[in-house]
Formats: C-alpha cells, sequence, structure tokens
C-alpha cells in the first residue's frame, strides 16, 4: 500500500491496483475509531462508485467499491491514536511529553508498547538523604558494566541520564545533587535486563528516582502525588533504603519512616488482612560501613535497632528481607565558601552490597 500523510493529514491509498496492505479493516469496524483519533464525527462520502472516498476532517481514505470495505494500516492508526500513561491509566495526546495528570513520561509508555510482555517496575523509596539516586545511579551502572553475570540495554536515551548524572558527580568527588520534588524533573530509568545465561528470560524494568520530600508529603497527605501512589500500587518489587548509620547512633527517624512507608503501602495494596503481602521488599541498610555489625547480622541489626519496622513486616509483609549497603570508601569534610555549611566529599568509592537486593528481587518476580 502506498500511503503519505502531508499537512492536511491526509490518507492516501489506491488498494485497488495493489493489494500488499499489511491489514484490512471493514468500515464499520475503523470509523467509530477514526471518527475519534482523527477529530470528530464529520463524514463526507464521495457515491457509491468503484474509489469512494470517505473524508473525516481533512483525513481521506480511498475504499474500493463503494464505502463497503476501507483499507488503513496499522501505522495510521498508531500515528494518530492517544499515549496511554503506563503509570496512572491516562490518555495524552499522541506529541505529549509527560503525562497530564501524574507528569510521568510518555516516552515509557510507548516504548513498553513495543515490548511482548508487560514492563515491571521496581520502585526505589527512602527518606531525604538516605541516599536513593547515588544507589540507583551506581546500581544501574553496574548492570550496564554487566556485574554479576546481568545484561541491560537502556531502552530510550532518557534512561542513561540519572546513570551519567551520578558517575559524573562522583568522578568529581562530589555527591549529586538533591532530586527535586516535581516529578517533572525525576529521572526515570527503563531497561531491558537478563542473566547472560542460555535461555534466560528478559525482563522489562522501570526505576525512578523519587524526592524523598515528595515521599514524605504522600505520606501525610495521600495522592498529594498520584504518581508515587500509582507507582508503589503497580510496583512488582520495592527497594526501601534505610538510614542503618542514624539508626545504629539511636535515632528513632528511620524507623518510624520505614514504619509509616510500609504502612502506606500496606494500605493500597489488594491483599486482605488475614494476608500476608507477597510483593517482595528488599530492606537496604544504607551507610552501612559506619556500623560493620550490620554485614555480621542484618537481620539482628534490623530487630535490634528498627524494632517497629521489624515487627510489622512478621505481620503483614511475607516476602522481606534485610541487606546491609555501602557506597562511599571514605568520606572527607569541607566548607563551603557561599553558604559556610559542611559539604561531605566522597574521596573514592568501595561499593558493598548495590547489587545483591536487585539480584534478590529479580529472583522473585
Amino acid at each position: 500500500m502506498k500511503h503519505r500523510r502531508d499537512a492536511g493529514a491526509t490518507i492516501w491509498g489506491d488498494l485497488h491496483r495493489r493489494r500488499h496492505h499489511r491489514r484490512g479493516y471493514s468500515l464499520g469496524a475503523v470509523f467509530g475509531d477514526l471518527c475519534r483519533l482523527l477529530g470528530g464525527p464529520m463524514l463526507r462520502c464521495g457515491g457509491h462508485r468503484r474509489d469512494a472516498g470517505v473524508t473525516i476532517r481533512g483525513a481521506t481514505i480511498w475504499g474500493r467499491h463503494s464505502l463497503e470495505e476501507v483499507h488503513v494500516t496499522t501505522e495510521q492508526l498508531d500515528a494518530t491514536a492517544d499515549t496511554q500513561c503506563l503509570i496512572c491509566g491516562a490518555e495524552n495526546p499522541p506529541d505529549a511529553l509527560l503525562c497530564e495528570e501524574c507528569y510521568a513520561p510518555t516516552a515509557i509508555g510507548r516504548d513498553a508498547a513495543v515490548q511482548d510482555r508487560e514492563p515491571k517496575i521496581i520502585s526505589v523509596i527512602g527518606d531525604s538523604n538516605v541516599g536513593k539516586t547515588v544507589y540507583l545511579g551506581l546500581l544501574l551502572d553496574m548492570l550496564t558494566q554487566r556485574a554479576g553475570d546481568f545484561e541491560a540495554v537502556p531502552k530510550g536515551a532518557y534512561s542513561v541520564d540519572l546513570q551519567q548524572n551520578v558517575i559524573s558527580h562522583l568522578s568529581r568527588r562530589m555527591f549529586p545533587p538533591k532530586t527535586p520534588m516535581e516529578v517533572n524533573q525525576w529521572h526515570w530509568a527503563y531497561y531491558q535486563v537478563r542473566r547472560r545465561v542460555r535461555d534466560a528470560p528478559c525482563v522489562d524494568l522501570i526505576m525512578p528516582d523519587m524526592a524523598g520530600e515528595s515521599l514524605a508529603a504522600e505520606l501525610v497527605t495521600p495522592q498529594t502525588f498520584r504518581v508515587i501512589h500509582s507507582l508503589l500500587k503497580k510496583s512488582s518489587g520495592i527497594m526501601m533504603l534505610v538510614d542503618a548509620a542514624l539508626a545504629a547512633n539511636g535515632s528513632t527517624q528511620p524507623d518510624f519512616f520505614a514504619l509509616k512507608m510500609l504502612s502506606y503501602i500496606d494500605g493500597i495494596s489488594a491483599a486482605k488482612r488475614g494476608q500476608g503481602i507477597q510483593t517482595p521488599i528488599a530492606v537496604l541498610l544504607c551507610k552501612a560501613d559506619h556500623c560493620p555489625e550490620c554485614f555480621d547480622d542484618p537481620h539482628g541489626f534490623a530487630r535490634a535497632n528498627l524494632n517497629r519496622l521489624w515487627n510489622l513486616c512478621e505481620a503483614r509483609f511475607e516476602n522481606v528481607a534485610f541487606f546491609p549497603t555501602s557506597v562511599a570508601g571514605s568520606l572527607g569534610y569541607g566548607m563551603s565558601e557561599d553558604e559556610q555549611y559542611v559539604v561531605p566529599i566522597p574521596l573514592h568509592t568501595a561499593l558493598r552490597g548495590v547489587l545483591e537486593p536487585f539480584e534478590w528481587i529479580i529472583d522473585r518476580l
């Protein structure tokens, strides 16, 4: 089928002489969709003759033998179809960059639609300043370098932005800036991940870098950030980062934040009260280099220093594991010339326990 699309949004075809169209649609089946996709109910028929034409607000489809059969290609329908947001399900215009409802990138939905499988969402959550951005960026960098016999392929250039941002800052002995609360400024990563073994299945993973302040605001007032609610509800796995250094020093903030976070997940889950939640949740004890006992017995550390969280996990969550994690090998501290406050400086990185939580979740998807 020969067709083109010009400024007047006209679709041309000569189906009487050419038969190599991709797929045929009857007029009754396709007319309703074309009216909606191409702009409205206006219809002008060219009469009952050999090459009758149907015009819908400037879009002309030439048929064969009166109006009995109209042939269009799937590409022509897709070019004018609305884009459904993969996160919240809202319909968006085809040229929209962000979802009009939750502000998630519409490119994720378009990339996911090409695949033959349902994408899996892994959410990385945690309090502010716990290290979510650094952890996620280093994890993606390790996967693209085939660490742990994994192979990761980014789907879209936007998926590399977070990884590049983290690595470029750490190479200059700087931590990356805080993630903004505005959803349209978050980094999103969409990767195809598989093990490098024969017949290993390929998993499509979507991992956003959410701001800790946005998570805290959502906990206080649910539905403040619709994207967070939709993400956690659709998540196939969750990695929750907890500041082990603060917990080891006697602070109750990490315990209470994790308790509220899991209570929120419990509230939006579909599990009945008599059943445990099956979603795999990896609790990462971050900054474990400040408390080496985490590496010796992570579950014992959580039971002693995060007792409220531990009790909730035993009561409602059936698929939880604790992992000690450390990124910075050593830190220095400097004084900012402008703001006059102390700035931590990562002198070098010594990654421990970065890949293990991800591997544990992948095995349970």
